[in-house]
């Protein structure tokens, strides 16, 4: 089992690691929509859900993975109502590759964020 950091996030806001490889499988901490200085951005679900996704994007590649390697992700969401807005940047951001996904809904989100994201990824080296 690899404990995975990145130089390229803020640190982890609590005792746990940003991604665990293990069997070449690599599973995400969630990520919230703050910048590598740790600031949070302005409270807008298309701000927020891109930066959360580039959050993701980089780890996964400091894991060395990628979006076009995920299995599956998990979503929440503040207000459910911004479900189609998310879909439209997930779909840019993912492309033609469609990993499995639940979106949740949920009141009070860490750091106030509108939008989470985890996920489960394959390592570029193990398909």
């Amino acid at each position: 089992m690899k404990f995975i950091q990145s130089d390229n996030l803020p640190a982890a806001i609590g005792p746990y690691s940003p991604a665990v490889k293990i069997n070449g499988t690599i599973y995400t901490s969630a990520q919230v929509p703050i910048t590598l200085d740790g600031t949070m951005v302005e409270r807008d679900i298309k701000v927020q859900t891109r930066q959360v996704l580039s959050n993701l994007r980089t780890l996964l590649e400091d894991a060395e993975s990628g979006l076009e390697h995920v299995v599956k992700v998990s979503v929440f969401l503040e207000n459910i109502d911004d479900f189609a807005i998310v879909n439209v940047l997930f779909a840019e951001a993912f492309g033609d590759h469609k990993p499995a996904r639940s979106t949740i809904s949920t009141n009070g989100l860490p750091k106030n964020a509108m939008i989470m994201v985890d996920a489960i990824a394959l390592a570029r080296d193990y398909h």
